[in-house]
């Protein structure tokens, strides 16, 4: 068994618990909020730019000439075209790149974006990778959780396409090959690995609910209540 194998036994809790989330499950059957998914649409924005970064930042540490070349080419692939994927959904919301350019993070996006690429920059090469594995992965098989649970085509059909489709699950194979071939080289960073697929998987599984919640920061709450409440005594001094 690969080591990436062995990471995903330590995580099958927090894979689990990605396919029963409401997020995942309404996805798969066409009921998800069209709120909660322009939330994920925003946000995953966001985030793959810094998904990106990632790569690149693994792939100048990276000594082979193959894997530096592959990591930027992913890096280069999600900006291409995965990020397409989320401006062509942003369209049908009447949102242009420049208003995804324009979101602000959520905190758990925020902090799962910062982990990354504290993670790629500060840490051996080795965590990076595992630390990148949970995103790959972790959409291919709640994609194919949504796949198996879907039973008709509906408006979030080409997100299980998208992450179910044969450019995505080689991505992730190689990726898997990756974090492999790193655990193999570097067994005593095999604990660091760990934590950090966990982490990440852990930060997965929030981002699934962020979403789900249209989370915000506080003072955006405080200051949506303050509105609410201006707008309620105006209307009760008419």
């Amino acid at each position: 068994m690969g080591f990436s194998d062995h990471l995903l036994d330590v995580g099958s809790d927090l894979w689990a618990a990605q396919r029963r989330h409401p997020f995942v499950t309404e996805l798969a059957d066409g009921s998800l909020s069209e709120a909660a998914f322009r939330t994920w649409i925003e946000q995953d924005y966001r985030y793959l730019l810094d998904y990106a970064r990632t790569f690149a930042v693994l792939g100048a540490k990276a000594d082979e000439e193959a894997t530096m070349a592959h990591c930027f080419e992913v890096a280069n692939a999600i900006v291409d075209d995965e990020m397409e994927l989320h401006r062509s959904f942003a369209a049908d919301y009447g949102l242009t790149s420049e208003d995804l350019a324009a979101v602000s993070k959520a905190p758990t996006c925020e902090a799962y974006t910062n982990y990354l690429l504290r993670t790629a920059r500060e840490r051996p090469l080795a965590v990076g990778a595992a630390a990148i594995y949970p995103c790959g992965r972790g959409y291919l098989d709640v994609a194919e959780h949504m796949a198996d649970l879907a039973t008709e085509e509906h408006r979030y059909t080409p997100f299980v396409e998208k992450y179910t489709g044969d450019a995505f699950r080689e991505s992730v194979a190689w990726m898997g090959e990756f974090v492999d071939r790193c655990a193999d080289r570097h067994p005593s960073l095999h604990e660091e690995m760990e934590a950090a697929f966990l982490r990440c998987a852990e930060l997965e599984h929030a981002f699934w609910e962020m979403a789900y919640t249209e989370e915000s920061w506080p003072h955006e709450r405080a200051t949506d209540r303050d509105g609410a409440r201006a707008a309620g005594s105006a209307g009760e001094g008419v």
